[in-house]
């Protein structure tokens, strides 16, 4: 569990030598680092973490890197780096929905009772388990604490991390669980499904009642904690996340995004149908919005409140939907079907750069320019798009950039009619 998607310490009075190793070279921690970590342990002795805690974690190692790894993926994840379609292509493949599938029918008559108790269908636990990791296969390679200190020493989201560290050395504290042993992706997220250490402590459940939560080596734990997580975050009953539709060619696409609902019957009455063009099957009083990934070339998708409920655990629309679709994928018999990509939805990283700069720089809004549409880059797109008459979808394309390399301060977007030569 990541954003969209969407997460450590021995006691010290005085700096001392302290060495890593990054392949055969020795490394020393410079002394910066040295004193941030023992700022950082007692920080967390102050907010009640136990000295033995702190000494068990940090006894042996002060996980300093020099080019950490784990660095370099938070700057560059994939749910917002690769197109709508090649994320779910790669997500979504035809392996992964044939084991899910498989895990499906072995452990539905164990977890039935799941959905009874907290609302959730087990098909979607068995999305999420696929997704994050790959049904078990794939805790990730990292040990929790070494990658939250490293993490919390970086600068691009301390104070999140720092909260997460806190947080795993609580479940330390309480649950007695080795921190040797607490496998977690290069975020600190654990287990079957990939709970960060907040989330762990706010709603992981014992449910075979050993006497200790397990999210790694029990899958019983795991799936009721998931589902307790999903349940409490706001799961309607009954309800899917969404479907794949078909807009109408005069469409007007400044109607798209997560913050603008509408009923079903007022998207049937402005011709709004399923992607194979028909009646879209849905209580008519339930409210969606249409979303597109990748602009009005790409593929449009309506999606109802458990989409959001979905992206409380990861902030990315590219992973809802994939989570989304693989469900779907596992209680039908569909056959799966690789999605084509549109070569003129591809985005370069440096457009986007280029389209936040110019954003920036005209005072319109203040963008992180990281080269990543995120939901504050596409809602900003949009006015952009608005001022410039094109429509309005949120997603740059060749058009908007050509606007943006002609725009004059005095002129706006519009084309200035070159002066008329007289003829003499």
């Amino acid at each position: 569990m990541k954003f969209n998607r969407n997460l450590l310490f021995c006691i010290a009075t005085s700096c001392f030598a302290s060495t890593v190793f990054a392949a055969d070279k020795k490394v020393n921690a410079p002394a910066e680092y040295l004193q941030w970590l023992d700022n950082l342990k007692q920080e967390m002795i102050e907010r009640g973490i136990s000295k033995k805690t702190i000494k068990k974690v940090y006894k042996h190692n002060d996980y300093y890197h020099p080019d950490p790894e784990v660095v370099k993926i938070d700057r560059k994840q994939i749910e917002f780096v690769l197109t709508a379609t090649e994320y779910l292509n790669r997500v979504v493949n035809e392996n992964r929905v044939k084991a899910a599938r498989q895990k499906y029918r072995e452990l539905y008559p164990q977890f039935r009772e799941l959905e009874e108790k907290y609302g959730v269908p087990f098909n979607y636990l068995a999305a999420f388990w696929g997704v994050e990791t790959n049904f078990g296969q794939n805790f990730g390679k990292h040990q929790l604490m070494d990658v939250l200190t490293t993490l919390s020493y970086d600068t691009r989201r301390p104070k999140f991390f720092k909260e997460e560290l806190y947080q795993a050395l609580k479940i330390v504290d309480e649950q007695g669980i080795a921190p040797e042993e607490m496998e977690s992706s290069w975020a600190g997220a654990m287990g079957h499904f990939q709970f960060m250490p907040s989330t762990f402590n706010a709603y992981a459940v014992d449910y075979n009642q050993d006497g200790q939560v397990n999210i790694w080596s029990s899958f019983e734990d795991a799936a009721a904690s998931a589902a307790n997580y999903l349940s409490s975050a706001g799961w309607t009953r009954n309800q899917p996340w969404g479907a794949e539709v078909s807009l109408p060619w005069n469409f007007d696409y400044a109607a798209t995004g997560r913050d603008i609902q509408k009923s079903i019957r007022d998207w049937k009455q402005i011709g709004i149908k399923t992607a194979e063009g028909l009646d879209l099957p849905f209580d008519e009083t339930m409210k969606a919005s249409i979303i597109v990934p990748e602009g009005r070339k790409g593929s449009a998708f309506l999606m109802f409140d458990n989409f959001r409920v979905i992206m409380k655990w990861n902030r990315s629309e590219n992973y809802a939907l994939a989570v989304g679709m693989l469900a779907d994928y596992i209680i039908s018999d569909k056959k799966y079907q690789k999605r084509e990509l549109n070569p003129a939805v591809v985005l370069k990283t440096d457009d986007v750069l280029k389209v936040q700069s110019f954003i920036n720089k005209q005072g319109w809004a203040k963008l992180d320019e990281d080269g990543q549409l995120g939901q504050r880059t596409r809602a900003a797109v949009k006015q952009l798009q608005k001022k410039a008459r094109l429509p309005q979808d949120g997603y740059p394309d060749y058009r908007l950039l050509l606007k943006i390399s002609r725009y004059h301060p005095s002129e706006g977007f519009s084309v200035p009619v070159p002066p008329r030569k007289l003829h003499k």
